[in-house]
């Protein structure tokens, strides 16, 4: 019986199948000829949006628990939303970084264990997911930010770059703010308190402060492009560890 149970999870299931087509497509876009890129990519986001549908089929949700999950919405996310900037901006290190930062995700996440569990009751409510939602959205435009910051080092300091990094910022820091607030409502309904003072709630206040910091030096006259650009970059960091860092290292109600 243990050795047929060990053999049936080392067999893909269905939506990973989609997941490893998506995998290669990103990879491959890393190589290819900008006027193949531009056509691979986006189907290597439908196979990645159909892995996804199929894990909230089987899961009967919407999969935003647990690092596999979690990681992988992330990554489509990401996905999405730099090659709509890539789209709407033309500037290639949004599509180009955007193949690799999605690549890295989804070769970690696939080292990640990827078993389903039943929800807690808490987490049973749309408020949690609206807030999971909107944060990954969130730090997937903080993502093309970075890669915004760091185009414009790349490309010469063009500072045409830098107004959309302020673009994607910008909706993150809004996306951001209303899922904080869902998250609140959630954490009302789910222990009758608005705030209970974990890591992860604390680091992600100090996400909010980063960036409106960040909006606010866009603005202040006597703020140098390349200091924007650096905040802009350093703030994803911040972001990576309030995501990762902070459930690896901190005791945690969120495991995400």
């Amino acid at each position: 019986m243990y050795n047929s149970k060990m053999m049936c999870s080392l067999i893909p299931q269905g939506f990973e199948y989609f997941l490893y087509a998506a995998l290669a497509g990103y990879l491959l876009c890393v190589f290819l000829p900008l006027r193949f890129k531009v056509a691979a990519f986006p189907a290597s986001i439908v196979f990645h949006s159909i892995a996804v549908s199929l894990r909230t089929v089987q899961a009967g949700r919407l999969p935003l628990t647990g690092v596999f999950d979690t990681l992988s919405f992330f990554a489509l996310a990401t996905a999405v939303c730099a090659g709509f900037f890539y789209r709407r901006y033309r500037f290639v290190t949004f599509l180009q970084g955007g193949t690799i930062l999605v690549s890295v995700m989804l070769l970690l996440d696939l080292m990640a264990p990827h078993e389903l569990h039943p929800l807690p009751p808490v987490l049973k409510t749309f408020w949690f997911e609206i807030h999971v939602g909107l944060s990954f959205v969130s730090y997937a435009l903080f993502a093309v930010g970075f890669l915004g910051g760091l185009d414009y080092f790349l490309s010469g300091h063009d500072r045409r770059v830098l107004e959309a990094e302020y673009r994607a910022d910008l909706w993150g820091y809004i996306i951001f703010s209303l899922a904080m607030i869902a998250g609140g409502i959630w954490a009302y309904y789910a222990w009758g308190t608005y705030w209970l003072w974990t890591p992860k709630e604390l680091w992600t206040t100090i996400v909010w402060f980063y960036y409106s910091l960040y909006l606010h030096a866009r603005i202040v006259r006597g703020w140098k492009d390349s200091t924007r650009a650096v905040l802009a970059m350093t703030g994803f960091a911040v972001v990576l560890f309030t995501y990762m860092g902070v459930g690896l290292l901190m005791k945690s109600s969120h495991s995400f």
